[in-house]
């Protein structure tokens, strides 16, 4: 009887701790990242202005206040953390430490390493050139390009406040995988001639500063790169949530199911290609992909569009065209955006499993 007593407890044990668990998940998911406390703080206050929140406009007004506000706190919160962390990889660093890997462990450390580098794809541009320059593999340094707009740490929560941590941790380990693969074939393929002659007759020579930086300095580093980070991206963040609260409140649900839901098959497709004429980062897409999943796109579509958005924008292919010849660059979008499209139907394919 005692032993039946003390295994009857010990399973209660361990379903409490479990309970536990999933309620501090919860908490995370909802209350710090979602921030639901903030939206159910703007509608008490827009209800006491006298909006009403059941009308478009109401509704716009709440959207907007509430996504710009959040955001803005995500955005300031990760690039101070993000930017300290970077304090210990500056371009320098980073040179060194990817010359000593060779073959696949190189593009997998530059896939990694462009996690904790700039947001958007035109920041990742002059590391990339710096890093050709120093006569790292062509394709270790495209893995690093690939990689760094599209899976840096401040997507991974972003995408964790809107979709969950299922989604986020897989979204980023198949950015990963695409950067890697990326990578490597456009090493296979032998394209460093097709890299303008500025660049690979640059001088060569990888070194690393010895002067140690201060706690206090990088402190002021992450605290600078907010403010400068901030002034870029802020527009951006306003027009994207702009969007966002137009298609929440404006746009029929049936047209965007129609146009972006399962019973599309060129879907995915279509946003990934509608996505690579913009210019923003992961933090004004955030906003447009959570009002078209609350209308009804399948979730590797929205994911697509992120994607093609933050790794293919148009001002950046045309910096990177100063840089590699057109063969190479048709290449490089070619490979990326099959990557993105293959990436967005196995999200569509397993949706069932992550929502």
């Amino acid at each position: 009887m005692t032993k039946k007593t003390n295994n009857t407890s010990k399973i209660f044990n361990m379903l409490g701790g479990n309970v536990m668990i999933v309620l501090i998940g919860e908490f995370i998911q909802n209350q710090i990242l979602g921030m639901k406390w903030l939206n159910d703080l703007i509608g008490h206050i827009l209800n006491i202005l006298g909006v009403n929140l059941s009308s478009r406009v109401g509704a716009s007004l709440h959207f907007f206040i509430y996504d710009v506000i959040k955001i803005g706190i995500l955005l300031c919160t990760l690039i101070f953390i993000i930017s300290y962390i970077q304090s210990y990889f500056p371009p320098e660093r980073s040179k060194k430490i990817l010359s000593k890997f060779k073959g696949i462990w190189g593009n997998i450390i530059s896939a990694l390493l462009g996690t904790v580098t700039p947001f958007c794809s035109c920041s990742s541009i002059p590391l990339f050139i710096g890093f050709t320059s120093a006569g790292l593999p062509l394709g270790v340094t495209f893995s690093f390009l690939i990689s760094s707009p599209m899976v840096d740490l401040g997507s991974l929560v972003l995408l964790m406040s809107i979709f969950g941590a299922k989604v986020a941790i897989v979204y980023v380990l198949l950015g990963l995988l695409i950067a890697v693969i990326g990578g490597i074939i456009i090493e296979k393929l032998g394209l460093e001639s097709e890299v303008e002659d500025f660049i690979l007759n640059a001088p060569r020579g990888i070194q690393i500063e010895d002067a140690k930086i201060e706690k206090r300095e990088r402190l002021l580093f992450a605290k600078n790169a907010v403010v400068e980070t901030f002034k870029k991206v802020f527009p951006y963040i306003l027009v994207g949530v702009g969007i966002g609260a137009i298609i929440h409140n404006w746009i029929p649900e049936t047209l965007i199911e129609k146009i972006l839901g399962g019973n599309n098959p060129l879907g995915v497709v279509l946003a990934t290609l509608v996505g690579v004429p913009m210019y923003a980062d992961i933090f004004g897409t955030i906003p447009i992909a959570e009002a078209l999943l609350s209308k009804g796109a399948m979730l590797g579509t929205i994911l697509a569009f992120m994607m093609g958005v933050t790794t293919l924008s148009l001002p950046s292919m045309i910096m990177l065209r100063k840089a590699i010849k057109p063969k190479l660059l048709y290449i490089f979008i070619g490979i990326t955006t099959l990557g993105i499209i293959i990436t967005g139907y196995i999200f569509n394919l397993l949706q069932n499993l992550f929502i």
